[in-house]
């Protein structure tokens, strides 16, 4: 590897360690459901915090790195992300805070969330004539 190519990779990879992960996920919506989905090797569902904020949506959790022999010196490529990772996605449609399932199965993430009708009726206040 040329010093110029040591060089490069290093930073990458310092880069990378100081920068939290983004998951890539899939949202689909149904008439009763929202949905979402990741693939999320590598973490168990204790490693995993999942929380839910009004309209948002936050996946949070860490991988660990599992081979010992990886160093800067011997990698040629690093494509996956080790550490911590993060993800915040804004809903599409109000859900139900206390109707939400997550399972973890065969490494994909699948978050289920029950949707709600907001009233959309706007009271009109009566105005006083003084």
């Amino acid at each position: 590897m040329s010093e110029f190519q040591g060089s490069l990779s290093s930073a990458h990879n310092e880069w990378l360690s100081q920068n939290e992960g983004q998951l890539a996920v899939d949202v689909v919506e149904t008439r009763e459901h929202l949905i979402v989905r990741s693939a999320i090797a590598g973490v168990t569902a204790d490693e995993l915090d999942i929380s839910l904020s009004e309209d948002t949506l936050t996946i949070r959790g860490a991988r660990e790195h599992g081979c010992s022999e990886t160093t800067d010196d011997n990698t040629h490529v690093q494509e996956c992300h080790w550490g911590a990772f993060s993800r915040s996605i804004i809903l599409p449609a109000h859900v139900d805070p206390d109707v939400v399932t997550a399972t973890l199965k065969r490494g994909i993430l699948t978050i289920r969330m029950k949707k709600v009708e907001m009233d959309r009726h706007v009271p009109v206040l009566e105005i006083e004539d003084l």
